[in-house]
């Protein structure tokens, strides 16, 4: 029987997409919002597409504040958009 692969909605384009082609951000429990590159920290996940454009859309729909009821500090975005940059674009 094959494996089941998780998948996940991106906040930016709103496409069901694998877990691991996406990238999470995470909510602590004490209301921490950082990126998580291996998937394993605790807490409130959002995901979204090593895509600019879903991350302009997801900054723009304010998508990740209501994800996380919480403000999205400046280091996060640009952390994304660093990730963004790092990740050859394939479409």
């Amino acid at each position: 029987m094959p494996k089941k692969i998780p998948m996940r909605q991106c906040l930016g384009c709103r496409e069901m997409k694998p877990k691991m082609e996406l990238i999470r951000v995470v909510r602590s429990p004490e209301g921490k919002v950082s990126l998580d590159f291996k998937g394993k920290l605790p807490g409130r996940g959002a995901y979204l597409c090593p895509n600019p454009d879903c991350l302009k859309k997801a900054r723009k729909a304010r998508a990740l504040e209501r994800a996380f009821s919480a403000q999205i500090p400046d280091e996060v975005w640009s952390g994304l958009e660093e990730q963004m940059k790092e990740v050859p674009a394939d479409g």
